[in-house]
């Protein structure tokens, strides 16, 4: 996989948008500083951070990863074919989040259902600022133990173990074990 170069396409977007760095760390509710290390690659934003600077943009993470993939009619999907949403995210970024990969099945919002096979290396983590945003999230551990925690509620999921929550209450995901986890979860309507 080549390296995808997250400052660069934040800079392009923003610029699209015509956007300072300044409107967009206001309208995405961030600090200004944080949209100036991505753009120059000092920093790695986490799967929140990241999220939050996009809805600022009005930009899906599957849009910013693949913006060229456009509407598909198709019914089935190799693994291959799974829209990758973060592992470039984290291709050359090695730090106290770990490394996650989530992959989407086909183009969510054509059908307004986010499905996603999630794999959490040891110590992953979503990162501090707990994801929050409209609808509602499912899913299901297939194997390792993920620590979910929702609202004030914290709980390790084993394998076999799911979860359902309405998604705008805070939310963080975090792989505390020492080896890897899997999950395959659904969101409505899409998120990243």
């Amino acid at each position: 996989m080549q390296d995808f170069d997250v400052g660069a396409r934040l800079r392009e977007l923003r610029g699209e948008a015509g956007l300072s760095q300044r409107q967009l760390a206001e309208a995405s509710g961030v600090p200004h500083g944080q949209i100036s290390m991505i753009e120059t690659g000092r920093s790695s934003p986490s799967v929140a951070s990241l999220r939050k600077i996009l809805g600022g943009l009005g930009v899906t993470m599957s849009q910013f990863f693949e913006p060229d993939s456009g509407p598909s009619g198709t019914v089935f999907f190799t693994p291959a074919e799974l829209r990758d949403l973060t592992s470039r995210l984290y291709s050359t970024f090695e730090g106290p989040a770990g490394r996650m990969s989530l992959r989407q099945v086909g183009d969510a919002r054509a059908h307004n259902l986010q499905i996603l096979h999630e794999r959490y290396e040891a110590g992953a983590d979503t990162g501090e600022t707990m994801l929050q945003h409209h609808g509602s999230e499912g899913g299901i551990v297939i194997s390792g133990e993920i620590e979910l925690t929702v609202g004030g509620e914290t709980r390790i999921l084993k394998a076999g173990d799911s979860f359902l929550f309405a998604s705008n209450q805070p939310h963080r995901f975090r792989n505390v074990s020492d080896r890897e986890a899997v999950v395959v979860s659904a969101c409505t309507p899409p998120y990243l």
